[in-house]
């Protein structure tokens, strides 16, 4: 089965075809305004071989749409009845998607959802202490992001950690733009940094990552800040941006801290100690660690960043080889010597991880189809 992966960002659109061989090809738009993309689906189409499906990634899915689900017209609505919690996201997968049933009107679209995997938070870990009446109103729940890559990253980072040993017990790390831990026991998550929506958590590009909310009352209700400004602010000029004059893409802030720049080394040293303090609580999430996993732009590009978390987690077994943590990128192990946890980088495959998904629930309907 060729299934056509569709990928919407909040920047970028990335189209991939996915062979039975897990080999792909495809097209980027990049950048991406959130515009009509059914030139570049049309151009792919006609570039590529037999489409058989169509796999798409959703930020979110509710409490409801907690694994893949072949989308009608009904899907659709529910999906955009979600569009509030994740507005920059949601919008714009919603239009690549009604480009693709479109362009591809004779296939199966199957909508996978990033808050699918964090689905199965125990629910000390899923639960805001917050009025009984409010989360019953309005399913004020932590709900997790990144769940498509946090899953391909679990499975793959026990194939790669081939040493030995237990590898029951993963932390994920997707450091992207947008960033977000997991804890994963036996392949299920069991809890993760981002909450109710993309702002809890870790500090990334140009968002804060957590901070106390009476402090955003504070700015709402002394500083006179309307709650438009503050949400742009947190969103878009917090983070990386924030600490470090404008700057929120991490090679850049890599670059301007070895140049001895004050705001840039303050970034770096902030963005370590929130993303060591996170892992430490993931691994309490598990009982121990057994292997930490680094993925996403950062997460791959960024040696500096694992090895200065690294060091700041030793207590917890994890030490990094220098040599193959310089020149690692992709798929591979970096493990120190006599180190009790095994850390590896792992290549994200957001596209493998949607076409495998895409196949297991449309052979699922089928074999369902096919008994008497």
């Amino acid at each position: 089965m060729a299934v056509l992966v569709v990928n919407a960002g909040s920047s970028t659109l990335k189209l991939r075809l996915v062979d039975d061989a897990d080999t792909a090809e495809g097209a980027d738009v990049d950048p991406w305004d959130g515009g009509d993309p059914t030139a570049a689906l049309e151009a792919l189409c006609r570039d590529v071989g037999s489409i058989d499906a169509c796999g798409h990634r959703f930020v979110h899915g509710g409490a409801d749409l907690t694994a893949p689900t072949v989308v009608d017209n009904a899907v659709r609505d529910r999906i955009a009845a979600l569009a509030p919690r994740a507005p920059l996201h949601q919008a714009r997968s919603l239009a690549a998607l009604d480009a693709a049933r479109r362009a591809l009107p004779d296939v199966d679209h199957v909508a996978c959802f990033d808050t699918a995997f964090p689905s199965t938070l125990t629910p000390a870990a899923r639960t805001y202490a917050l009025p009984e009446p409010w989360r019953r109103r309005w399913d004020l729940r932590r709900f997790g992001f990144h769940g498509i890559s946090h899953r391909w990253a679990a499975r793959r980072a026990g194939d790669l950690a081939a040493a030995g040993g237990d590898k029951r017990r993963v932390v994920t790390c997707h450091l992207g733009a947008g960033a977000s831990l997991c804890a994963v026991l036996n392949g299920r998550s069991v809890d993760t940094t981002m909450g109710f929506t993309l702002l809890e958590g870790l500090v990334m590009a140009t968002r804060s990552g957590s901070v106390d909310p009476g402090l955003v009352l504070w700015l709402l209700t002394d500083a006179h800040l309307d709650a438009a400004k503050i949400l742009e602010g947190l969103e878009h000029h917090s983070g990386l941006a924030g600490l470090a004059g404008g700057i929120g893409d991490m090679r850049d802030v890599l670059a301007a801290r070895a140049a001895r720049d004050p705001a840039a080394a303050l970034a770096f040293d902030v963005y370590v100690h929130r993303l060591a303090a996170g892992v430490a609580a993931m691994a309490a999430a598990l009982g121990g660690l057994d292997v930490l996993a680094f993925t996403g732009g950062v997460g791959e590009h960024a040696p500096e960043v694992r090895a200065a978390a690294a060091a700041r987690l030793g207590f917890l077994g994890v030490a990094v080889d220098p040599d193959a943590n310089a020149a690692t990128s992709a798929d591979g192990d970096i493990t120190g010597r006599d180190a009790r946890t095994r850390t590896v980088v792992v290549s994200a495959r957001e596209d493998l991880e949607v076409a495998g998904e895409t196949r297991e629930l449309l052979a699922a309907i089928k074999a369902s189809e096919a008994r008497p």
